[in-house]
C-alpha cells in the first residue's frame, strides 16, 4: 500500500502568464504558495485483476481505458500499470471547483503513488512535468502549467516560466490573509474556456507577480496587488465574477479589508483577503461566511506510507 499527500496551492499573482501560449512566446511569472490542506491519494495492490478507482463515485473496471476519471486513466497510462490496483482520494476540504488547485494535486499525488507503486524514483519536476503532459497536452484542459509545479514542489514560490521552467522558494512569510468559502462552486475548465489571452493584460499581471515578490510581508502593498490583479482578471474574462462575487468584495472592504481575489478560476470557490487582524472578525461576521483557517505547507507532494 502506497500513501500520498499532496498540498493544495493558493494563487497569488501572475495568473494566466503560465499558459504555455503566453510564456513560450513572452515569458511568465506567478507568485503562488502550497497550503496544509492536502489531497490524499491511497494505491493497493488488489488479489484479482479488477481496476477500483475510489473518489465521489466508485468504478470498477478490468481495462484502464474504460476508466471515466480522466486524470487516473492518463496517469496509469504514462506510468504503465495496467491492472490488479485499488485507488482511493480523500481530501481535506471539498476539492471539486474550490479553486485550490485540487486537479493538479489528484494528478500530481496519483503519479506520486504510481511511481512509487512500481519501485520508481521520481522527482518534483518529474511530477511537474507529467501532471502538465497529462493535463495540457493530453486532456487539452484550457489551464497553465503554475498549479502541477506549485504541488509537486510545495512552498512559497516565484515561479518562472519560459523555455525553462524555473521554481525560486522563497523563504519570506505572507501576513493577514484569510481565505473564506462564497459556497458556490464552479467547473473551472468552462470558466478557463473563455478566457482572452490579452497580451497588455497579461503583462501586467506578470509584473505585478514581479512587484509581489518583493513586497510579500507588507499587508497594505499586498492588498493593493491583489485587488489590481483581480481588476485585471475581470478583464480577460468576465465569466470570473458575478453580482454576488462583486458584492461579497464590497462588503469586506467596508468591514476592513486591504484587498482581494478569487482564488483560482473564479466564479466562485474561495474568496482570498488580506485582512488587518484587528478586522478579522468584522470581515468574517459581515461577510458570513466559513473560514478556512491555514498555514503555508513546507512540502509539495510527499509518500507518507509505504509498504508492500
Amino acid at each position: 500500500m502506497i500513501i500520498t499527500k499532496t498540498p493544495l496551492r493558493i494563487s497569488l499573482l501572475g495568473g494566466n502568464t503560465d499558459y504555455p501560449k503566453y510564456f513560450k512566446k513572452y515569458g511568465g511569472a506567478v507568485l503562488t504558495t502550497t497550503i496544509d490542506k492536502y489531497i490524499y491519494c491511497i494505491v493497493k495492490k488488489r488479489f484479482d485483476e479488477e481496476i477500483w478507482i475510489n473518489y465521489s463515485i466508485k468504478e470498477k473496471v478490468t481495462k484502464v481505458k474504460d476508466i471515466k476519471h480522466d486524470l487516473v486513466r492518463e496517469a496509469m497510462k504514462l506510468v504503465g500499470v495496467k491492472d490488479s490496483i485499488e485507488i482511493t482520494f480523500l481530501s481535506d476540504v471539498p476539492s471539486e471547483g474550490s479553486g485550490l488547485g485540487s486537479s493538479s494535486a489528484v494528478t500530481v499525488g496519483v503519479l506520486n503513488a504510481l511511481h512509487n507503486y512500481k519501485g520508481e524514483a521520481v522527482t518534483a519536476r518529474q511530477l511537474a512535468e507529467e501532471a502538465c503532459r497529462i493535463e495540457v497536452d493530453i486532456l487539452k484542459k484550457p489551464i497553465g502549467y503554475q498549479d502541477q509545479y506549485a504541488v509537486a514542489f510545495g512552498g512559497l514560490n516565484f515561479i518562472e516560466f519560459g523555455k525553462k521552467i524555473k521554481v525560486n522558494r522563497i523563504f519570506n512569510h505572507l501576513e493577514d490573509l484569510m481565505l473564506l468559502y462564497t459556497g458556490k462552486n464552479r467547473k473551472a475548465d468552462k470558466i478557463l474556456s473563455l478566457m482572452k489571452l490579452n497580451k497588455k493584460i497579461l503583462d501586467k499581471n506578470k509584473e505585478l507577480a514581479y512587484i509581489g515578490k518583493i513586497n510579500l510581508e507588507c499587508s497594505d502593498c499586498m492588498g493593493n496587488l491583489l485587488h489590481d490583479y483581480w481588476d485585471l482578471k475581470k478583464k480577460l474574462n468576465i465569466a470570473v465574477s458575478n453580482l454576488y462575487l462583486d458584492n461579497l468584495f464590497r462588503l469586506a472592504y467596508q468591514a476592513g479589508a486591504i484587498g482581494g481575489k478569487i482564488v483560482g478560476a473564479g466564479g466562485g470557490g474561495f474568496i482570498l483577503l488580506v485582512v488587518p487582524p484587528e478586522n478579522r472578525n468584522e470581515v468574517k461576521k459581515t461577510l458570513g461566511l466559513k473560514e478556512l483557517k491555514f498555514e503555508e505547507s513546507e512540502y509539495g507532494s510527499q509518500v507518507i506510507f509505504n509498504i508492500q
